[in-house]
């Protein structure tokens, strides 16, 4: 049975949450702020956490920072603030998601049945494109054997777009199968992860890995 953290202070969220998590079969504990939260996660071994932004003690982005440091616990991110840049900071420190208040249970589940799938997807096989070394087990990416600090999105970013090789993938398609569900047509969260790992790859040959196919996608050949 998996084990799911909840970390959310208002009590009717919390309790429905873990309401709905428990008839779908899955073990749920709830903390009501964040430096419980926190010591929570490190201390016990949980396959998922359901973070929310603004708690008492220690808020979520400082949760999700500290944690990662230590272990690679997928996390779901809940708030009320529905903005890109918020989105971007929360997956940036190393969410896996981000799920704006209010939210239908329903998306939340298939959100988390998608962090599920990908980890029991990921296998440990290792993938090489040109001077790059991708281990899938242990997710560590180097470059001339020199490790590369990926975030979470980045790291599945790169590995998508890899599987992908010699072929355009459209920003929609990034989306769906990175973020698991439709943004607002109109975010450029696509555009600003490309960036992001573009900056980690080569920083002096943006294009060297990825290319851009204007007004369609982005492709990276072999």
């Amino acid at each position: 049975m998996k084990r799911i953290l909840i970390i959310e202070d208002e009590t009717s969220i919390s309790d429905f949450i873990k309401n709905e998590l428990e008839y779908e079969g899955y073990s749920a504990i709830i903390c009501a702020d964040g430096k419980e939260g926190l010591n929570e996660s490190l201390n016990k071994d949980y396959d998922l956490i359901i973070l929310d932004l603004m708690l008492p003690t220690l808020n979520g982005f400082e949760v999700c920072r500290r944690l990662k440091k230590e272990k690679d616990t997928p996390i779901i991110m809940l708030s009320a603030k529905d903005s890109v840049m918020d989105k971007v900071a929360g997956l940036q420190i190393g969410a896996d998601d981000y799920l704006a208040k209010p939210f239908a249970i329903e998306e939340l589940l298939a959100r988390i049945n998608v962090i599920f799938r990908r980890k029991e997807n990921s296998g440990s096989i290792t993938i090489k494109f040109k001077d790059l070394l991708i281990d899938q087990g242990s997710r560590v990416v180097k470059k001339e054997q020199e490790e590369l600090n990926l975030t979470t999105k980045e790291y599945e970013l790169l590995v998508f777009l890899i599987n992908n090789q010699d072929r355009v993938v459209s920003r929609d398609s990034l989306l769906e199968n990175i973020w698991g569900y439709d943004y607002d047509p109109k975010t450029n969260v696509v555009d600003v992860y490309i960036r992001y790992l573009r900056n980690k790859l080569n920083p002096n040959d943006k294009e060297e890995y990825i290319q851009t196919i204007r007004s369609v996608g982005y492709i990276m050949r072999s």
